[in-house]
């Protein structure tokens, strides 16, 4: 249905007359008549009845004028929704728990005018396409990963650089320690259920093992973050890698620890990607927010991240 024909017909019975309806939309009357017949012949029913007078609404007209109107309403809600700086920032933060949550609920704290719309996509491979595609803003992820690029068009920042803890229950050998080294880890099971292959963060884990002698178990059903956290409260066997910044509460009696890793402290390296050509005000404002955020980097002698990981500032393809 030609919309034009519609906010033609609206105008004509608020003008009252065509010759009115045809001043009002800055044509002439015969454009009026000729659209208004138009939309009676798409309808196959006569809208108004041609008098010396004028034009008088059919019963058909009549019925037809209410749903013309909410057609008009709807075009400008639908033109109104991706109007430049409208429409909710989209930006999937990787998982509801995860630090770059974390991140993006600072951003809302600092400009709550801001429309966001957060979602939580599995993996590297499909959060990059929904941004190269258009389906998202933005996506947070660990640039780089092994012999991947970033599609053309796409460009990535560093954000977050993410200290890991050691998580063990009160009864494990390292329940007391202040600190623990990564070669002390090595000979220990280190539970992590929730690393499938293809994603980046199992090929972080995995370079982490090797490069240390770790031993990380990946079997068993990922029922997810409290059900893994509860196990291994409750045993003095196992241990995994969390964050500081991970929201979480302990249930009544749990008495878990969070140990810190050094020489080296290994990091999780956290990049915002985004569509170079998005032109979206509210992404600009979110890079801008996450720069002038971004903690100072430990010194790099006292970390550890894989060797595939790159620091991509500017546009271009970079290993992903």
């Amino acid at each position: 249905m030609d919309l034009t024909a519609v906010r033609t017909f609206v105008t004509a019975v608020d003008a009252g007359q065509f010759q009115e309806a045809a001043v009002d939309l800055s044509i002439t009357p015969q454009a009026v008549s000729k659209r208004i017949a138009a939309l009676e012949k798409d309808l196959g029913v006569r809208l108004f009845t041609r008098t010396a007078r004028g034009a008088r609404l059919t019963i058909d007209g009549r019925a037809f004028l209410p749903h013309a109107r909410d057609l008009l309403r709807a075009e400008e809600r639908a033109a109104t929704s991706v109007q430049r700086g409208l429409r909710a920032l989209r930006v999937d933060v990787v998982g509801r728990r995860a630090a770059p949550a974390g991140l993006l609920r600072d951003f809302h704290r600092a400009h709550p005018g801001i429309g966001l719309d957060v979602l939580a996509l599995y993996g590297a491979d499909t959060a990059l396409a929904a941004v190269h595609n258009g389906t998202i803003d933005a996506t947070f992820r660990a640039v780089t990963m092994p012999g991947r690029q970033l599609p053309d068009g796409l460009a990535a920042t560093p954000v977050l650089d993410e200290p890991l803890q050691l998580f063990t229950g009160p009864a494990h050998e390292f329940a007391t320690a202040r600190a623990v080294s990564l070669g002390e880890l090595a000979g220990h099971r280190i539970w992590m259920p929730g690393n499938l292959p293809g994603t980046e963060w199992t090929a972080y884990y995995d370079e982490l093992a090797a490069a240390f002698g770790l031993t990380i178990d990946t079997i068993g059903p990922d029922f997810g973050i409290e059900s893994l956290l509860d196990t291994i409260a409750g045993t003095p066997t196992l241990a995994t890698f969390l964050s500081g910044r991970t929201p979480l509460v302990w249930p009544a009696g749990h008495q878990p620890r969070l140990i810190p890793l050094h020489r080296p402290t290994p990091v999780y390296p956290h990049s915002l990607i985004w569509r170079t050509d998005n032109p979206h005000p509210a992404l600009s404002a979110l890079r801008t927010h996450l720069a002038s955020a971004r903690a100072q980097r430990v010194d790099p002698a006292e970390t550890w991240t894989p060797a595939w990981v790159q620091r991509p500032e500017q546009p271009s393809r970079q290993p992903m």
